[in-house]
Formats: C-alpha cells, structure tokens, sequence
C-alpha cells in the first residue's frame, strides 16, 4: 500500500462508500505480515514511495510466490519488483499471477498494476560495454517499475569516446544518469563532465584479473575528479535504479 491507495481508502470511508469495519480489514496487516519465513513490510510504500522489493537469490520458488501472494492483496495497486531471480522462480510467480513478466538479461521480475509516472524527468541508464548490459537492465528495470521514464544508450565505453559524443542531445535531457562500467571504471568520470545532473556510478565485476571483481572500477569511481558522481556497490543496478527513481522524484 502507497500514499495513493491510503488517501483513496480513507476518501471513500469518508464519502460513505466503505465501511469502518472493511476499512480496518484492509489495514490490518500494516506495517507487517509475518508468514515465518518473512515478514513483508507492507508500510514501505507510504514510507518510502514503492513497496518492499523481493531478493529473490537465497529464497525458494515456493517463498518467493508465497510473498508476492500476499503483496498482491486487492487493497493495494502497488507495482512488485523481483530482482535476481531465475526461470524456475519465475515458474513459481507465474502461477500466482499472469501479470508477471520475466527480464532474463537482469534476472528480474516484474508485476505491474499500475502505469502512475512518478518521477519529474527521464532516466538515462549508459553501459561501457555490452557486457554491463545485464546489470544495466536491473537498474533500467527497477527505474521503470518505480514510475520513471528510461531510455538506455549501451556500449560507449572510453575505448571510442566518438560513440558517447554522437549521444550529446540525449545527455544534456537526461534528469539522471546512471552510468555502468567494468575494467577500469573510467566511464562515469567523463560522462560526469559533459553534464549538471547526478550521475549514478555502478562498478561491475566484467573484467580480467587486475580488475579483482569489480574492485578496481569501484575505487576508480570512489575516486573520480567529476563531482556531480556518487557510486554504487558492484554490480548493484537495483541499487541505482532506486536512487535514481528517488532522485527524480524530488
């Protein structure tokens, strides 16, 4: 439940067209529903403008379709977001709900129920390389799902600078950036340069040895001389996604 569904459940106890008792009945499991494996806090869409989202790595299928289930209750139109899942729990979330759809790319899964735009400008989510694409698609999904307008430019990474230039008109529109890069991280810091507007900055792990995981793009972007840059953990999309989405709300 979200600002919006509790301002529309109190206008109609208001206006008469929904009794006290109901009313109650559809707030009863706030803030939390315990099912014991979980506890699913169904206050964090009032709180904080989207509702809990599902890790879906770590939990069974059957636990993961147990707590969309109970997020899908009728008292809320809340869009869910699913992220690291794979087909076998998208299986088990299909069952529940025809809504589902699957992202493979980012290993995420999204229900929507509603189309609100939330978010005051358009997102734009940048790879170095076609191998950040997957961890650019988690945060290109998770802004869109949160009520953002994206757009996605992929592969213009610092070995061919020319391709990002031919993107100037696309960069100076953007309210927000997130901008994904493996190796040496070095993307982010120019992109950050040519803008005066945030930019997410998110290491990724693709990269030979020195690289270490993504440790070696991460300090490189802790370092960065561009100082509109803040950083993300590695490989974190859902992370900067969420920012992003909080970012463009303001």
């Amino acid at each position: 439940m979200d600002q919006l569904d509790m301002r529309e459940l109190l206008e109609k106890v208001r206006a008469g067209r929904l009794a006290v008792p109901r009313a109650l009945e559809r707030l009863r499991h706030l803030p939390f529903e315990d099912l014991g494996f979980a506890k699913i806090d169904h206050h964090r869409g009032v709180r904080q403008g989207f509702a809990e989202v599902v890790y879906a790595r770590g939990k069974t299928p059957r636990q993961v379709s147990a707590i969309v289930s109970r997020m899908l209750r009728p008292a809320s139109q809340e869009n869910i977001l699913i992220t690291r899942a794979d087909a076998g729990v998208f299986r088990s979330v299909r069952r529940v709900t025809r809504q589902a759809r699957y992202h493979e790319l980012s290993g995420a899964i999204s229900i929507r129920r509603n189309s609100r735009r939330v978010g005051k400008g358009t997102l734009l989510v940048i790879t170095a390389g076609t191998s950040d694409i997957p961890v650019a698609e988690e945060a290109a999904v998770t802004a869109e799902i949160m009520g953002n307008r994206v757009e996605t430019i992929y592969d213009v990474g610092v070995a061919g600078l020319h391709r990002l230039l031919q993107h100037r008109r696309q960069l100076a529109s953007a309210r927000v950036i997130i901008c994904v890069a493996g190796m040496e991280g070095a993307l982010p810091s120019v992109v950050a340069g040519l803008v005066g507007v945030p930019v997410i900055a998110v290491p990724t792990s693709v990269g030979y040895g020195a690289s270490f995981g993504g440790l070696a793009a991460l300090l490189g972007m802790l370092n960065s001389c561009a100082s509109n840059t803040c950083v993300v953990n590695i490989d974190n999309g859902f992370g900067a996604g969420c920012v992003a989405s909080a970012i463009n709300r303001l």
